[in-house]
């Protein structure tokens, strides 16, 4: 399948973008994980163009191929929530799905509220919306995982090259500033108009089920997918039943989506 890619300037920095799927299509954008990039898309990107999407999925700032950054401004959000919007309308997209993962999820929920009439349907997989213990388990799993695993480290240098130590280091730093111990973003979910598939692996290191099910419920319209046994990283570990699940949602709650 063809693959359109661009660097594209974006708020003052460049942003890596893909765009898979018919021209035509619906809009569907995918938002990776904290340390990801476009690359962990790509056992499930290929098969949403193949069920007829027009499937954008893009190196946020500071990730992959799109351009350094000095600081995450996490949890808030706030320049990814901007890039967003920017990119959405430079590629001429009122409405999308929007498909995140971890940050990415949360990015995608934070988006909704903001601007419900842009998107037309959520899926959010292992959304972080409070700090919870057993989040800084996983965080701090991380940073042992980034020491004393070579295998680790030269996984994330394949994804953001001779920037990974400034990616893993500026990420941590940003989820352990004392100020973001009491964020919660429960009370605005309540604004978002479109219907969300909320989805977390029981067996998720970063959140406890009820983490996905307190989401799902501050939602107008959710359904609750809870696979058994899955870790974080769901897309990748099961990107088939993740796909076909996702497929699901949408041809049900969507009207105009091609059919899955």
């Amino acid at each position: 399948m063809r693959i359109d890619s661009a660097k594209l300037p974006i708020n003052g920095h460049g942003l890596y973008r893909e765009l898979r799927g018919p021209r035509e299509g619906p809009a569907l954008v995918l938002l990776h994980h904290g340390l990801g990039s476009v690359r962990a898309w790509r056992a499930v990107a290929p098969a949403l163009a193949s069920g007829g999407f027009r499937v954008m999925a893009y190196d946020r700032w500071g990730y992959g191929r799109s351009a350094p950054r000095p600081a995450f401004d996490i949890p808030s959000f706030r320049t990814d929530l901007e890039d967003l919007g920017v990119l959405l309308d430079r590629e001429g997209i009122k409405q999308a799905v929007l498909v995140g993962h971890s940050d990415g999820a949360t990015i995608a929920l934070l988006w909704a509220a903001a601007r419900p009439e842009r998107v037309e349907a959520v899926v959010s997989v292992a959304a972080h919306a409070y700090v919870e213990p057993k989040m800084d388990e996983g965080i701090e799993g991380i940073r042992r995982q980034w020491r004393s695993d070579p295998g680790f480290r030269e996984a994330l240098e394949r994804v953001h090259g001779p920037r990974a130590a400034s990616v893993i280091e500026g990420w941590l730093e940003a989820w352990h500033r004392p100020e973001n111990r009491g964020w919660d973003i429960r009370d605005r979910l309540h604004a978002v108009a479109a219907p969300t598939l909320v989805v977390q692996g029981t067996g998720d290191a970063h959140a406890t089920p009820e983490h996905a099910r307190s989401i799902a419920a501050a939602l107008p319209y959710s359904q609750l997918w809870l696979p058994e046994g899955a870790g974080h990283m769901l897309p990748q570990e099961r990107p088939d039943a993740f796909t076909a699940r996702v497929l699901a949602f949408l041809d049900e709650v969507c009207p105009g989506s091609p059919p899955g």
